[in-house]
C-alpha cells in the first residue's frame, strides 16, 4: 500500500474533545480514505480508514453501548 501525504489535509477535531488535554481525535474530511489522529501527538502516524469502515465505526458509536 502506498503512503497518503496528508501534509495539506485540513484536520478537524472531534465535538467530544475538550480543551483540557483530554481525548482528542482528529480527522480529515473529503478524502477517497479516512484518516484519524491524536490531536496531541499531531506529528504521530495517522490511522487510515476505508470510508465505509469508518461510517460503520461512527454509527455503532452514536448507538450508544453493545446489548443496551
Amino acid at each position: 500500500m502506498r503512503a497518503l501525504d496528508l501534509s495539506t489535509v485540513t484536520w478537524r477535531k472531534s465535538s467530544y474533545s475538550n480543551d483540557d488535554g483530554g481525548e482528542c481525535l482528529e480527522v480529515a474530511d473529503n478524502l477517497p480514505h479516512v484518516p484519524v489522529r491524536d490531536s496531541k501527538t499531531p506529528t504521530a502516524p495517522a490511522l487510515v480508514f476505508a470510508t465505509g469502515a469508518w461510517a460503520s465505526f461512527v454509527d455503532g458509536v452514536k448507538g450508544g453501548p453493545l446489548g443496551g
